[in-house]
């Protein structure tokens, strides 16, 4: 029960965008379009989950038994941009329209600090291999829903008619500050 609640708390709880605003630049600017966000949303749960299991291992088997664990923000940047560039390079051989669509944004998830984020969770919770994977899935379910989502209320709030002033990224601030008031009902749902 404890592990599906690690889960959940992910998602809705603990949500890294809307609860913990980590990861806004991504969501900002690749949730113009529902393909793209459900591309980068995809991109990220397998970047934060591979990163969770990398991560882990780097810290428990590198650098605590070397006494050098002030160096784990090093370390977890390192393997996040290895895994990047692995779906940087698998993304442009299977799907050249995401690629091209994501455009800088995918290099992007090398400095988004809800992936590192995750990581860091990871290792100040001390929590064992499995938790820390779950609680990977977790985050980044939550991260892939958040940019869903909003992608959603953009596409639909583009057709509106809205004053001159809210045109745009102002509109889309106030969407996202309304999302995050619609998680923040989620606090104290989950303990852990």
């Amino acid at each position: 029960m404890y592990l599906i609640l690690l889960v959940l708390a992910g998602i809705f709880v603990n949500n890294y965008v809307l609860s913990q605003f980590l990861g806004i630049c991504p969501f900002l600017g690749v949730s113009k379009k529902l393909e793209t966000a459900v591309g980068m949303g995809v991109a990220v749960i397998f970047v934060i989950v591979l990163a969770s299991a990398a991560s882990y291992f780097v810290y428990n088997l590198i650098l605590v038994p070397l006494n050098i664990t002030y160096l784990y923000n090093i370390a977890f940047i390192l393997v996040i941009a290895a895994l990047v560039q692995f779906v940087e390079m698998f993304l442009k051989k299977s799907s050249p329209a995401l690629y091209q669509a994501l455009g800088v944004f995918l290099p992007l998830i090398t400095t988004n600090c809800a992936v590192l984020g995750v990581a860091v969770v990871n290792m100040q919770n001390n929590y064992n291999f499995f938790e820390a994977i779950l609680n990977g899935v977790g985050g980044a379910a939550g991260f892939a829903l958040a940019i869903i989502l909003f992608a959603g209320i953009r596409e639909r709030i583009e057709y509106n008619d809205t004053p001159k002033a809210f045109d745009g990224f102002p509109l889309a601030l106030v969407a996202a500050g309304l999302m995050s008031i619609a998680f923040l009902g989620f606090q104290g749902l989950i303990k852990l």
